[in-house]
């Protein structure tokens, strides 16, 4: 089977909802991540074979096929194919899945994976929320209710009972989303995401200006603030500020083939070791990382002392703190610059900004393997490991 190699990977600094990318239709937003993969590479763009998108909220500014009108927005030529997707949180994850299985196949050698949120623009839910406030239905059809009755699908409600199910208090979620954002500012300031960020021109009271810096981290944060935040629900343990952060931003990831790599004198950073995509209880629904986990590193024959860099989205913090206690992974190792409380979660694009950041991480530090997983709505998780070239 052709191996799948990462040959540059990207993203945008996360931008607040309603802050510095709110003013940038997220088409153009996506078509930065496109340019700049073609601009690190420096492939010749008719090379691409096709463009895989991951996108959520497929609606208003992201509706009419996100992925293609990205696509007529950037440097690519019009005759460029693309396709948009949605797996929920882990959409453009998926997205480098499916380029690297079509490169693995030989059915292509040069595919974009990549992925888009403007959440300012296009709110969360939006594509739902619109047809139901107009009566024209929901997405619990009668044969879903008949199997799940008087269920509620709520990523919020399961981050809950992950809490509870693995014993976590809102001390321990308190403290690990202090360390997200101490870590982000560490990044931050020590350069580690320069590598990765695509510059984003925008327009402020100021002037026009580059959007460099990932608007969510809070940079004076403290143990006592983040304690001090009122909780989303009386009995539960989670507060706003151990939830992922709201956020405009793309990502974008350039995987070929062997051939392609010598045709087009192009240096990988990554082999694409393992792609595993599982799913479990759709009502806990956040849990399936875990389980998704302990399949990957069987079928890819390693063990989780063999991984060096964990990324495990913080859509809530117990998430990852679950993850590690069901692993029995280090915790040093993950999310080492921070994840989603501090730099955001901009949906769609979270799967490809994860795997830009642990790329380079790996570069950084020096290390071999990286695992990547997201939990996703629906009770669906993916896993990608890579190994360092």
């Amino acid at each position: 089977m052709t191996t799948a190699y990462i040959v540059e990977a990207v993203r945008t600094a996360g931008g607040r909802r309603g802050g510095r990318l709110a003013g940038v239709h997220p088409v153009d937003l996506l078509a930065r991540s496109l340019d700049a993969v073609l601009d690190r590479s420096g492939i010749d763009p008719a090379a691409i074979e096709d463009v895989i998108t991951g996108c959520v909220s497929q609606a208003g500014e992201q509706a009419g096929q996100v992925g293609r009108m990205g696509v007529l927005a950037s440097k690519l030529p019009q005759s460029t194919p693309a396709v948009s997707i949605d797996r929920q949180c882990g959409s453009s994850q998926q997205a480098i899945q499916f380029a690297a299985q079509a490169v693995m196949s030989g059915t292509q050698d040069v595919v974009i994976a990549s992925g888009v949120e403007s959440m300012s623009r296009v709110p969360m839910g939006s594509n739902m929320t619109l047809h139901m406030k107009e009566g024209r239905g929901h997405y619990m059809s009668p044969g879903v209710q008949e199997k799940y009755p008087g269920i509620q699908f709520s990523q919020f409600m399961g981050a809950e009972m992950v809490a509870k199910k693995h014993g976590l208090s809102k001390d321990d979620l308190d403290a690990f989303a202090f360390a997200s954002h101490q870590r982000a500012i560490a990044a931050t300031h020590a350069g580690a995401f320069e590598r990765e960020i695509v510059p984003v021109e925008i327009e402020t009271s100021d002037g026009t200006e580059m959007h460099r810096v990932d608007e969510g981290i809070r940079f004076d944060a403290t143990a006592e603030g983040i304690a001090g935040v009122k909780l989303l629900s009386p009995d539960g343990v989670h507060t706003a500020a151990t939830a992922s952060q709201i956020c405009d931003g793309s990502s974008a990831v350039l995987v070929v083939s062997e051939a392609a790599l010598k045709a087009h004198g192009l240096t990988p950073l990554a082999r694409i070791h393992n792609l595993t995509v599982t799913a479990g209880d759709p009502v806990i629904m956040l849990e399936e990382p875990l389980f998704a986990t302990d399949r990957a590193l069987q079928r890819a024959g390693l063990r989780m002392s063999d991984i060096d860099l964990y990324e495990v989205n913080e859509a809530f913090a117990a998430v990852p703190l679950a993850w590690l206690k069901h692993t029995g992974a280090d915790p040093e190792r993950l999310n080492v610059n921070g994840g989603a409380i501090a730099l955001g979660h901009p949906l769609g694009a979270s799967g490809a900004k994860l795997m830009a950041t642990l790329v380079h991480a790996l570069h950084r530090h020096g290390k071999k393997y990286g695992l990547q997983t997201m939990c996703e709505g629906g009770g669906v998780a993916n896993v990608t490991i890579i190994e360092r070239l």
